[in-house]
């Protein structure tokens, strides 16, 4: 186990302290996962119960809006998508400040809640779990996505509550991917490695791609996961 947690603190030190690259990380991931199925550990994720609560995403491959679910359904419903993201990732500061990225995940009821800041408001995409697939992997639905938590509206006080409520309503962004074309609302998110305060996921349609997530709670249903 004293190797495996030294994989596990490298792999934060490293993301923490500075911008590493995809292969970088990719290799610290491929170390960690070796190691930890050798001591039984972060192993058979859709099951295990700990993909339940709050995550918050310290590493992405390209900026953090792209470990929202909406992101990958919206490259398997547009062809160009890689050409309309270059254009938004190089829109610059203080007009596109992302982070955090946050995960609500519950089993139970079989949702996952993808919460992105952006600028001066927040991006919330909201899926639908349909079932596991294997042992590490969930099929996701794209049900709605809805800005909120706006620092704009919140200065306007009861207006702004107003607007929040009667204006700035969930699209349903699932729909309109269908419409765009069939299926596209549906993709599958790979975890990899869950234990009680890391979680390693990946969209498996661009599958070397990882996201490294780490632990805020366990959510509400935590009094009854066993470990």
């Amino acid at each position: 186990m004293d190797e495996f947690t030294s994989y596990k603190e490298e792999l934060l030190q490293t993301i923490q302290s500075s911008k590493p690259s995809l292969n970088t990380v990719t290799s610290l991931v491929n170390q960690l996962e070796q190691q930890a199925e050798l001591v039984g550990v972060g192993q058979a994720s859709s099951s295990s119960g700990l993909l339940n609560g709050t995550w918050e995403c310290i590493y992405a491959p390209q900026d953090l809006t792209r470990c929202s679910p909406f992101f990958w359904a919206f490259a398997r419903a547009v062809d160009q998508s890689k050409e309309i993201y270059d254009i938004t990732d190089s829109i610059p500061a203080p007009l596109k400040e992302i982070g955090p990225a946050l995960q609500d995940i519950d089993l139970e009821k079989k949702t996952l809640v993808s919460k992105v800041k952006v600028a001066t408001f927040g991006l919330a995409t909201r899926c639908d779990i349909l079932r596991e697939e294997g042992l590490d992997r969930l099929r996701l639905k794209v049900s709605s996505t809805k800005p909120e938590e706006s620092t704009v509206l919140k200065k306007l006080g009861p207006l702004g509550d107003l607007l929040d409520e009667q204006i700035l309503k969930p699209f349903p962004s699932g729909e309109a991917l269908e419409q765009v074309r069939e299926g596209s609302s549906e993709v599958i998110m790979c975890t990899t490695f869950c234990d009680e305060s890391l979680r390693i996921s990946r969209n498996a349609d661009a599958f070397n791609e990882v996201f490294v997530w780490v632990r805020k709670d366990f959510g509400e249903n935590s009094m009854s996961m066993e470990f």
